[in-house]
């Protein structure tokens, strides 16, 4: 049965993105199909040309469609990414989300999973109240929220990120730090997670 999760994310520094691409690989492995998407940017054209380690994030990520909302109607799950920006997810994906209310009539996302990860530049940045800002949104589109559970063994020998609520890194202050290994293979599971529940509640469906 295919499976189709959309892995919608926002990343300043490149971080996010190299998350988000794990959870890619993470779908595959739950044999889904993933589809990569970027929200707009709101930032001025002239901020960005003036800070070489945002342009560098930047064409790191250049393939990277950014999201329709047409698209959300043909998946079967998601995964929702975000820096931390005071404990709270970024402008782009809160700009982006306030969009929705027409998928939220609809009821477009009821009984899909969704899971979540994030960036903070310490510990003790904010990751879990971003993560759970995240989720409000997605409660009131009535979606099912997939986190982190401790039979993903990785998540008991962090050092760094990765919390119950969803995947996370933290990246420092200067957002030079790429995620780790092991932050990145709790994001890999994440990813294959919500595709295999993605797939269990779309075969229920099919069989109702």
């Amino acid at each position: 049965m295919e499976v189709k999760i959309l892995v919608l994310y926002y990343s300043m520094y490149g971080n996010t993105y190299i998350l988000a691409s794990e959870i890619c690989k993470g779908i595959e492995d739950g044999n889904g199909i993933p589809i990569l998407r970027t929200v707009p940017e709101i930032l001025p054209q002239n901020i960005i040309e003036e800070n070489e380690r945002i342009k560098k994030a930047k064409e790191m990520q250049k393939d990277v469609k950014v999201i329709s909302l047409e698209e959300f109607e043909n998946i079967d799950g998601l995964l929702v990414g975000s820096p931390t920006r005071f404990g709270n997810m970024c402008a782009q994906m809160r700009n982006f989300l306030d969009q929705t209310g027409n998928l939220w009539v609809k009821g477009i996302l009821v009984n899909k999973p969704v899971g979540f990860f994030t960036c903070s530049a310490t510990i003790h940045g904010g990751q879990e109240t971003t993560l759970i800002s995240m989720m409000f949104t997605f409660l009131h589109h009535g979606a099912i929220i997939v986190g982190v559970p401790y039979t993903i063994k990785e998540l008991l020998e962090t050092q760094k990120g990765g919390t119950p609520y969803g995947a996370s890194a933290v990246v420092g202050l200067n957002s030079d730090i790429p995620p780790s290994e092991v932050e990145l293979k709790i994001a890999r599971k994440l990813g294959e997670r919500v595709t295999i529940i993605a797939r269990k509640l779309k075969e229920r469906r099919e069989n109702e």
